[in-house]
């Protein structure tokens, strides 16, 4: 087993708590489809949200399936002239196998934000 860390985003059509925790599920979700994790595979996650959103804490979501024991943290994006607008992204910690592939994870209007991970997808 090794440490390794993926990136993630999601985009989310309006700053609303539902939106947030919704959006924040799905790709909590995929990303720990696509890579075969569980909770407990987890060593920690850094969340952040574009500044307009601030509805809720994207953790919210993440206690609510499972990841009761890992630290979650969250923060605020550098707010960047022309940057896309209602995106949450995560950067994960989590343990796997030597042999292990990590699959990014981006979603909706995020998966422009990493085209060099599109064909992975």
């Amino acid at each position: 087993m090794r440490l390794y860390a993926l990136r993630g985003a999601s985009s989310v059509d309006r700053n609303d708590p539902q939106a947030i925790l919704g959006a924040t599920e799905w790709l909590l979700r995929e990303i720990m489809r696509r890579n075969d994790l569980i909770p407990d595979d987890v060593v920690s996650c850094i969340f952040t949200l574009t500044e307009d959103l601030d509805a809720e804490f994207p953790a919210v979501a993440a206690r609510k399936i499972g990841f009761d024991r890992v630290p979650l943290l969250c923060a605020r994006e550098v707010p960047v002239p022309g940057a896309l607008p209602k995106i949450i992204r995560i950067l994960m910690h989590y343990y796997a196998s030597d042999a292990h592939r990590t699959q990014h994870v981006y979603l909706g209007e995020a998966r422009g934000l990493r085209d060099d991970f599109e064909a992975a997808q």
